[in-house]
């Protein structure tokens, strides 16, 4: 089967061997070789610095491999106007697939007003619009900031803006499927459940959550496979997904047709 990823990253983090960009796409590729996964989304972060490639660096390291695509991390603290007219020109291109904004890692809401220039640029392209929900890697982070239940307000405000509500919103998972269920502009992906491989215990604790999700938001066209890699391990994310007990239609939506028809791969 197809399987899509909508959410990696080619970031370094720290306690892990720094490698150069080019080093860390080559890993990339390799670890989706082993686990037959077929495409992934990049995520650039909403900050440049030697570990955090900016999203022209991305564009420039992928774009000899058809089955890697972009999604623009956009900042307001650390982006100007003219990485904005960037954005809007690599849209036009077809060099990005969507946008991503960082509400927790920022300690904005996603409804500041000064995010709206973000979400008017994806109804215009028709792209989706990926909000960091839930935990935050860093400490600094703020979760308030990152709740899922402020998706709500951006859905009923820009009806025509395709959201993905990342990581479920873990641990307000609940909250979650609520935005999900009351508005059907909103999407939500799997990823970053876990920092590095689950654990048995953990694995089937995180698959219950997930199909008390689906029985509570109805059929998961709405829901998007990714890992949050290299943060979370694609092997035993791809095991994680493979114990959901989805029935064929449902796994082949989730595993890549949502992401397929959001991203336009």
């Amino acid at each position: 089967m197809t399987i899509i990823d909508c959410h990696v990253h080619l970031n370094h983090y720290e306690g892990t061997k720094f490698l150069p960009l080019e080093e860390r796409t080559e890993l990339l590729l390799r670890t989706m070789e082993a686990g037959n996964v077929d495409h992934s989304i990049i995520l650039s972060s909403y900050k440049v610095n030697p570990d955090r490639p900016s999203t022209e660096q991305l564009i420039e390291v992928t774009k000899k491999h058809d089955n890697l695509s972009i999604v623009a991390g956009f900042s307001i603290d650390g982006h100007n106007d003219n990485d904005f007219q960037n954005c809007r020109r690599w849209l036009q291109d077809g060099l990005i697939k969507g946008m991503k904004l960082y509400c927790g890692y920022e300690h904005y809401y996603p409804y500041d007003e000064r995010y709206q220039r973000v979400y008017d640029l994806c109804i215009e392209f028709g792209v989706p619009v990926m909000i960091h929900t839930g935990d935050t890697y860093t400490s600094k982070g703020k979760l308030r900031f990152a709740h899922p239940l402020n998706i709500d307000e951006v859905a009923v405000d820009n009806p025509e803006l395709k959201i993905i509500i990342c990581h479920l919103g873990n641990p307000w998972i609940q909250d979650c499927e609520e935005v999900i269920y009351k508005n059907k502009n909103a999407y939500a992906d799997i990823s970053g459940l876990v920092l590095g491989e689950f654990t048995h215990y953990f694995e089937d604790f995180m698959a219950d959550k997930v199909k008390e999700f689906l029985n509570y938001a109805g059929e998961p066209r709405y829901l998007l496979y990714g890992s949050d890699w290299p943060l979370s391990n694609m092997d035993s994310y791809l095991n994680f997904a493979a114990k959901l007990e989805l029935a064929q239609h449902s796994r082949e939506l989730l595993m890549f047709r949502n992401a397929q028809a959001l991203f336009k791969i």
